[in-house]
């Protein structure tokens, strides 16, 4: 986190850009424009009026029907974060489930609609049901599913099934996965709900031949768990880290950050109805940062601090609200990659401040917004998500360097078969979704080349261990080159 962050008075004072914008916010970088503390003169057009805004240290922003009630509103992020993390805890302890006996399916399909009670979640008859993935040192305000927000659920706004702002036809143009082993059980390559339903029906597989008594093992001769295949496949992880992509990051990149479309995102209308709390464009930027990640918070504490807990108690009332007060995904991401960089990145506060000076502009504004004051929150945009973007970009590169340790340790003692897989699903889960931002720098092309030498399995076969590993190395240089990651942190991550 940048530690200016921690330096600001509750307010800082800037104006708004001029007809030609001068920032050029690098991507770990703070929008230029923004001047702790001062006040910035801005060329106005003539017959415009520049107004002045106020940028407060966290993210929380009056109301325009009550002003001393909040105005943001992103409860349906927070509930598709939750409804991921609750997924992905569900499939890790399915295993258990079965062995005890207190879930015994013995049919297909059975596993599959255990699984659809989070992907397709239903708020009318399960919103009462209780969280189960948040073991924290404090109790959560939130307690059930409705208690965060109601009528939402995964599967509606994947990738492809909310495709009114896809800057492609992902039911077509997805790729990044070609092994067709996968989907033996069922699901299908040509989508992200395709793939996403191989990834369950291979649990199911697994998890009825289990319950049969089949005993599956992997190359140190242990029982594998339901979630974990044979060749390398962590599908609990590849499950999470694909669902965060193919919803929080597209939804966020490609749909509420996303300027082409009229009347969406940022071309949604800035005109107040004198009733709601926000404007459609405040709420279209608020789903954008809820889809980030980040507690309201987050800019007041280090990198060292979230990567550690993503958990903060900030108003010290021994709770910790799941709406305000944790943060989820690619915000923890950034951070850790922060903390780990050996040539220092920040890839948090350049994210974090970028949603700030944004949603500050949106709120000074009476209106819809001049051509000037949109040029500007474009770069308030392209800050935002072009960290976020390069926050998850150095996540992948980092389980490269897990899986290439990993593969060095092979037929030593240090070797866990668990944990190869386990960096392996992360690498290609994250990797998968960098399609799905309209303004990756990684072109498509060198897109489809990181995932043809990443493959779709790890390799453990020892004779083709040096190859794969080259292919990785090469992977992980497109990745340095395309995001401009400095070779000692693409090494060291």
């Amino acid at each position: 986190m940048n530690k200016k962050l921690l330096a600001l008075s509750s307010l800082l004072v800037i104006t708004a850009c001029s007809e030609e914008s001068t920032d050029t916010t690098p991507t770990d970088g703070t929008p230029s424009d923004v001047v702790p503390g001062e006040e910035t003169p801005g060329e106005e057009t003539p017959g415009e009026e520049t107004p002045t805004v106020e940028v407060p240290s966290t993210y929380d922003f009056a109301s325009l029907s009550d002003a001393s009630a909040s105005g943001v509103s992103k409860s349906g992020q927070v509930l598709r974060h939750i409804l991921i993390n609750e997924l992905s805890a569900y499939v890790g302890g399915l295993t258990q489930e079965l062995d005890s006996a207190a879930f015994s399916p013995t049919d297909e399909g059975q596993v599959v609609a255990a699984l659809d009670f989070y992907f397709r979640f239903d708020s009318d008859s399960n919103g009462g049901e209780s969280l189960e993935s948040f073991s924290l040192d404090l109790e959560t305000t939130q307690a059930t599913f409705d208690d965060v927000s109601s009528g939402k659920d995964i599967a509606g706004k994947l990738a492809g099934n909310d495709s009114a702002t896809d800057h492609a036809v992902w039911s077509s143009e997805f790729t990044g996965w070609s092994d067709a082993e996968i989907v033996a059980h069922g699901g299908s390559l040509t989508s992200p709900e395709g793939l996403v339903i191989a990834f369950f029906e291979t649990v199911e597989a697994n998890a009825l031949g289990r319950v049969n008594g089949i005993v599956r093992t992997g190359p140190d001769g242990t029982q594998l768990p339901v979630y974990l295949t044979e060749s390398g496949l962590d599908l609990k992880q590849l499950i999470q880290k694909f669902l965060l992509m193919a919803v929080t990051f597209s939804q966020g990149t490609d749909d509420y950050l996303d300027d082409d479309v009229e009347g969406k995102g940022l071309l949604a209308s800035n005109e107040w109805d004198g009733e709601s709390p926000y404007t459609d464009l405040a709420h279209a930027w608020d789903e954008g940062f809820g889809y980030f990640g980040a507690a309201v918070a987050y800019g007041d504490r280090s990198d060292v601090s979230i990567a550690d807990s993503a958990a903060d108690d900030s108003d010290q009332d021994g709770l910790i609200d799941l709406g305000s007060e944790y943060s989820y995904g690619a915000s923890v991401n950034a951070a850790k990659r922060d903390k780990g960089a050996d040539i220092a990145t920040d890839f948090s506060a350049g994210a974090f401040e970028a949603f700030l000076a944004g949603r500050a502009l949106i709120q000074a504004t009476s209106g819809e917004l001049s051509a000037n004051e949109l040029d500007q929150l474009r770069t308030h945009r392209d800050a935002a998500v072009g960290n976020w973007d390069a926050a998850i970009a150095a996540t992948v590169v980092h389980y490269i360097n897990d899986v290439l340790a990993d593969m060095e340790a092979i037929g030593s003692d240090d070797y866990a078969f668990a944990d190869h897989a386990k960096h392996w699903s992360e690498l290609k889960g994250f990797a998968l979704g960098l399609q799905f931002n309209p303004r990756s720098p990684l072109s498509d092309s060198d897109f489809a080349t990181f995932h043809g030498l990443v493959g779709d399995a790890p390799v453990l076969d020892a004779a083709g261990l040096d190859d794969y590993a080259s292919d990785l190395i090469d992977a992980r240089n497109l990745l340095e080159d395309a995001y401009d990651f400095a070779p000692e942190n693409a090494q060291g991550w």
